[in-house]
């Protein structure tokens, strides 16, 4: 796998005007929020890798296709998705190119389309999967990848903070700064979007955030070469949606997984991943047992031999250890929003450690 550059240095600042900062001293920051045995990496490269390694396993993948609609049985149940209509003209009629949207049917259609997926709020809107769940947090994430210079360039340091310009607009958010390999620095800002002012332009703020000294010492002699922008779901735990529906489920930030105390979703995300993966094999095992040959050669259209929900992903999901860490997070952006920053990173500095 593409992990190359270890964490070497791990820092947190509060930025207090548009030239000072305070550095935290290591032992302040909540133990949530330390990076030791970690890794600076692009996650394109780990995808890309990872993505090699399951055609190797005979997995079809189909890029460039993006599901368009949700397909549902007669009785209600999800029966899989159709992607979109290629060849369609500005005027919305197809062109001599047209090629109509493929139907994919499975026994169970994993959702994992991130932040806000389009059919995923479909599916919690249908099923009512949010009706225990506090509401969803979501947030704006400003990115850009510098190559500088290498006498600056300190391979492995993670450097994280909050503070100005935010402060300035009554804005809450954060940023950071990660050295990865070839002196290539990853930086950027998260935004939440609750913010007061209806003319913060968050783009604008990342920018200004650009000229501190603490974040312009590295940058200066520098070039920018590529840049983007995402949604970050950010409710973690409590607002957590059930999981599973008939005929499929929710994994990854179609579901929300982000543990915000570390500031990370990635490795919840691809375990929420794994856990479903498990409970499918084992239902699709189970099935063609109990159906003999008759559910060998109905495997991909019949329905009599197999679980409609499969209950036993958030049974994995209850035992493990994924759970357990989004648990022990649970009070994490809740006291920052209530509280505010200082007191709430003195309650959080408490309650994580």
């Amino acid at each position: 796998a593409p992990l190359n550059v270890p964490v070497t240095g791990d820092e947190t600042y509060f930025l207090t005007s548009e030239t000072n900062s305070q550095k935290m001293p290591y032992w302040m920051v909540p133990k949530s929020m330390h990076n030791e045995g970690n890794y600076v990496i692009s996650l394109g490269n780990v995808v890309r890798w990872l993505g090699q390694k399951a055609e190797e396993l005979e997995v079809s993948i189909f890029p460039g296709f993006a599901a368009a609609e949700v397909l549902y049985h007669e009785d209600g149940t999800v029966k899989g998705i159709q992607t979109g209509d290629m060849g369609i003209g500005k005027n919305g009629e197809p062109t001599h190119n047209f090629t109509p949207g493929y139907e994919l049917h499975a026994k169970y259609t994993l959702f994992a389309e991130g932040c806000r997926g389009h059919l995923g709020k479909r599916l919690i809107a249908n099923f009512n999967l949010d009706k225990d769940a506090d509401p969803q947090h979501y947030g704006i994430g400003i990115k850009e990848l510098w190559e500088i210079d290498p006498a600056k360039h300190k391979p492995g340091l993670v450097m994280h903070g909050a503070g100005w310009p935010l402060s300035e607009t009554g804005s809450a958010g954060g940023w950071w700064l990660y050295h990865a390999e070839n002196n290539q620095v990853t930086l950027g800002m998260i935004v939440d979007l609750s913010y007061e002012n209806p003319h913060m332009y968050p783009f604008m703020e990342m920018q200004r955030w650009k000229t501190h000294p603490t974040i312009k010492q590295f940058l200066e002699g520098g070039k920018r070469i590529s840049y983007g922008a995402r949604a970050v779901v950010k409710g973690g735990f409590n607002s957590l949606p059930k999981l599973t529906f008939p005929g499929g489920c929710l994994i990854g930030d179609d579901a929300g997984f982000l543990n915000f105390s570390k500031i990370k979703g990635s490795h919840t995300a691809m375990k929420s991943g794994m856990l479903c993966g498990e409970a499918v094999f084992e239902a699709i095992a189970a099935g063609v047992a109990k159906g003999g040959d008759l559910a060998i050669a109905r495997v991909l259209e019949g329905e009599d031999h197999f679980a409609k929900e499969l209950t036993a992903y958030t049974d994995k999901y209850n035992n493990s250890w994924l759970k357990e860490e989004l648990y022990q997070a649970r009070n994490f952006g809740p006291a920052m929003h209530k509280f505010g920053t200082w007191f709430g990173g003195a309650f959080n500095f408490i309650d994580q450690n």
